[in-house]
């Protein structure tokens, strides 16, 4: 892999694209996890390992005044808790057609899609993908979702990639998280 590219420089390049945002959505497996699951029993069902960088980076969008959301295929207990927990408005699981559940949220904000920030991976991912105002995937998304977004992230699935791009928006929209100085 080469030189990792500065975040800021990255921000300046999208500027225009990134200025309307006022509404992020993220897809949950491969975006806010590596994409493994494993069984924590019948009470739970699947579950995911999340990165605290992501969780944090959601929370400063939304103190921020940017709406936040998922919409994800998957439909589990710790996915639910996991955003819950971390006070996320918009949450839609459990439907791998994803167009409604994003048209549900603009009506409910009142925004339209060049108003919106959409990070997803896969096939299903992909109507979002290229509605949104800004879209973003990781470097593993195959090949058909990589060449319809606006930007790769150099982070993998699940190891901060979503706050990468949160952090791209940030330095677009002058965002400081409010205890950082």
């Amino acid at each position: 892999m080469g030189e990792k590219q500065n975040l800021r420089d990255v921000a300046k390049l999208f500027e225009d694209k990134l200025q309307p945002i006022q509404l992020c959505l993220f897809d949950v497996d491969g975006i806010l996890t590596d994409g493994r699951v494993f069984w924590s029993g019948d009470d739970i069902g699947y579950n995911r390992f999340f990165h605290i960088h992501d969780g944090y980076g959601l929370k400063i969008l939304a103190q921020a005044g940017i709406e936040v959301g998922i919409i994800t295929g998957g439909d589990s207990v710790g996915v639910a808790k996991r955003f819950k927990d971390l006070g996320i408005k918009h949450v839609y699981m459990g439907n791998e057609d994803k167009r409604q559940a994003f048209f549900d949220v603009l009506n409910q904000t009142g925004l339209s899609e060049e108003n919106v920030l959409y990070m997803g991976d896969e096939f299903f991912d992909l109507p979002l993908l290229k509605k949104a105002g800004f879209s973003a995937t990781v470097p593993n998304a195959s090949y058909e979702v990589k060449e319809s977004v606006d930007y790769i992230t150099q982070r993998e699935s699940g190891q901060g990639c979503a706050r990468e791009v949160i952090d791209i928006l940030r330095y677009a929209k002058g965002i400081v998280p409010e205890i950082a100085y």
